[in-house]
């Protein structure tokens, strides 16, 4: 349990982040501040709850995951429960302290950060256009969460790597449809708002898992081939190099 229960506190943290800077203090950050914002709430999870359950805090995450062979279904399926649970959580609280200003909060109209295409859209862009967006964007996402989390690569650094490609990723993004790459951010807001988000939220579910799929792809027609050493290989660069510092040890 307690690796869903990070989940859902990290994908909590992730929304609260991002979209409640776009909702509470979007007119004075602006996109830049907003990019930001979601990529630091993201770079600081990876290293909180990283160890515990790997940080997907993205359906589209842990279906690339799933399809690189790196989570079981049953784990994928309550991954997703416990991402979309935090998601409805911190939009919900978003919500509610938004309501708390002196001019109050009208969730239809203000739209609560939620995503959307058309006259929803930040810049008017088309259902194609948001589409196509949202597949490259999840797709850069999702490769570089698994080649960084990879077991040849650097240990360490893959909170900044993930968190920085999320700062590009909104930067792009958000003139187009608020940015999603991520379902349960997508869900979120929408339970909320109700009407052209749900109509909308589609998009936002079908485009990312389509880009994790074709990162997946991408990835495992890429990457290098793990090289398994023999046990017996093993037991004799072992002993060799035992012998070696023995007769250092000697010498000295």
């Amino acid at each position: 349990m307690k690796k869903y229960l990070a989940e859902t506190v990290g994908t909590f943290v992730l929304v609260f982040g991002g979209v409640g800077s776009a909702v509470l203090a979007g007119d004075k950050i602006g996109f830049l501040g907003v990019s930001f914002a979601f990529g630091i709430s993201l770079l600081a999870m990876v290293y909180v709850i990283g160890p515990i359950s790997g940080c997907h805090i993205n359906p589209a995450v842990t279906a690339g995951m799933l399809l690189a062979r790196k989570i079981t279904p049953g784990d994928a399926l309550r991954y997703v429960f416990a991402q979309v649970v935090g998601a409805v959580l911190a939009s919900g609280f978003i919500l509610w302290i938004a309501g708390g200003s002196p001019a109050g909060y009208d969730v239809v109209t203000g739209g609560l950060g939620a995503n959307g295409y058309g006259v929803h859209s930040p810049g008017h862009y088309s259902l194609a256009a948001a589409f196509v967006t949202e597949v490259i964007l999840t797709m850069f996402l999702v490769l570089t969460v698994l080649g960084s989390t990879d077991v040849k690569a650097p240990v360490g650094f893959a909170g900044i790597a993930i968190g920085f490609v999320l700062v590009l990723i909104h930067l792009v993004g958000i003139p187009i449809t608020n940015t999603s790459v991520n379902p349960a951010r997508s869900i979120g807001p929408a339970v909320f708002v109700g009407g052209w988000a749900l109509q909308q939220l589609w998009v936002f579910i079908v485009a990312p898992f389509f880009g994790a799929a074709v990162a997946a792809a991408i990835y495992r027609t890429i990457q290098l081939p793990v090289v398994v050493i023999p046990t017996r290989d093993a037991e004799r660069a072992l002993f060799s190099q035992e012998r070696e510092r023995i007769a250092r040890s000697r010498a000295s």
